[in-house]
């Protein structure tokens, strides 16, 4: 069942008392399961809420200015700590509600200041920001700590979806940025499927990075989602993921199975980067992209992009997989590296297309190389494999 909350759903009183009132009102309700791992982190995310009740620190002070100027703004509340409170770091496997919960405390959260959104999305925007004011300041050489001033200034708490670091731009102005957005009072709530500790693991200076980690660790703490129900991997159970032919039926097929995958929530396009380029994703939601063929596989993407698609969304939704054959090579040739990326990272594909998986590309040079494929997207039609853990 749907995991994501809708606006006009919560009541009033839900509001005013938090995300735990509201989470037990949806249990209650038949609109969420029970599951202990989301009661245990709801009931953190209550603290935090009261807490963060009326905060508002002052966006230009900073550790020069000591604790006391910086909380000279915010309202009283009994029993709240007079120190900024830590945030909090919600990790787990995919489909444990991280996100639905992290959704019911930005709602309800009585902070004045506060921004939610995927964390790729943030990092797009301050490299934009660098880049204009690098432009504005020729002669000037630090962009953080405006940059710091700018994002405290709109708000004092932050909301990431889905942490996660591969780009390394982004790793390297972290330890930096978000040592200056804590300095200036900022409160950060994430959500990920990476345990801090394993964040950019195995890639290129990766020991410059590990600050930035101990920084996450004072500043947050950490949650950890044991075991629970997986529930996007349930939507996926006895959900048609191969659909022939590639028709309005099998669009509005692909319409319903990306609403469903996504928990209904609001489609929007999103920008991955890598190795310095951008990749464009015409629609995204809660960690399911779609696609139609063309725009993924008939331009010039190679086995990078891919891989950075495979690791940044757990579902992939692709409209109008076409018969192939050596007069449209190219894109065959980028399917096969598309789906070898999605296989090995466990992503789940729904598709339509002109044909059964065997019957994709059935003549000519190439073919029989296109067997090892048409039997992997058998495979990944199984409930066995739509059962298997997505790895980033």
């Amino acid at each position: 069942m749907p995991q994501r909350i809708m606006d006009s759903n919560r009541p009033a009183d839900d509001l005013r008392a938090g995300p735990l009132p509201a989470y037990r009102a949806r249990v209650a309700a038949g609109a969420l399961t029970p599951d202990p791992s989301q009661a245990v982190a709801i009931e953190r995310l209550q603290d935090l809420w009261t807490k963060l009740r009326g905060y508002d620190p002052d966006p230009h002070s900073s550790a020069k200015a000591g604790l006391f100027s910086r909380f000279l703004r915010r309202k009283p509340t009994e029993g709240a700590d007079e120190v900024r409170p830590h945030g909090l770091y919600l990790v787990g496997e995919v489909g444990r509600g991280k996100s639905m919960l992290m959704d019911l405390f930005f709602a309800t959260a009585d902070v004045g200041r506060k921004r939610r959104l995927h964390f790729h999305q943030f990092m797009q925007d301050a490299h934009k920001r660098i880049f204009a004011w690098r432009r504005a300041n020729p002669n000037e050489s630090d962009p953080i700590p405006p940059l710091a001033d700018t994002i405290a200034a709109e708000a004092a708490l932050l909301c990431f979806d889905e942490f996660q670091v591969n780009d390394i731009a982004d790793a390297m102005i972290l330890g930096r940025l978000f040592q200056a957005l804590f300095d200036r009072g900022v409160v950060v709530v994430t959500t990920s499927n990476t345990a801090p500790d394993d964040l950019f693991k195995g890639q290129p200076g990766r020991d410059a990075f590990l600050p930035f980690i101990g920084l996450i660790k004072q500043y947050l703490d950490v949650l950890v989602m044991e075991g629970g129900r997986d529930f996007r991997r349930a939507r996926l159970r006895g959900m048609p993921t191969w659909h022939v032919p590639a028709d309005g039926r099998a669009e509005r097929a692909l319409d319903a199975a990306f609403s469903e995958l996504t928990g209904h929530a609001q489609p929007r396009a999103e920008t991955l980067t890598v190795m310095g380029r951008t990749v464009a994703v015409p629609i995204a939601a809660q960690g399911v992209a779609r696609f139609d063929f063309e725009a993924l596989c008939g331009q010039a993407l190679g086995a990078g992009d891919y891989l950075a698609l495979a690791t940044h969304f757990h579902a992939l939704v692709l409209d109008g997989i076409p018969r192939l054959s050596p007069d449209n090579f190219d894109r065959a040739r980028r399917f096969i590296v598309l789906i070898d990326a999605l296989y090995d990272h466990r992503v789940k594909l729904v598709a339509s297309a002109t044909a059964w998986p065997d019957q994709l590309y059935q003549r000519g040079e190439g073919a029989k190389a296109f067997e090892r494929t048409a039997s992997r997207l058998e495979e990944m039609q199984s409930q066995d494999y739509l059962g298997l853990a997505h790895l980033t």
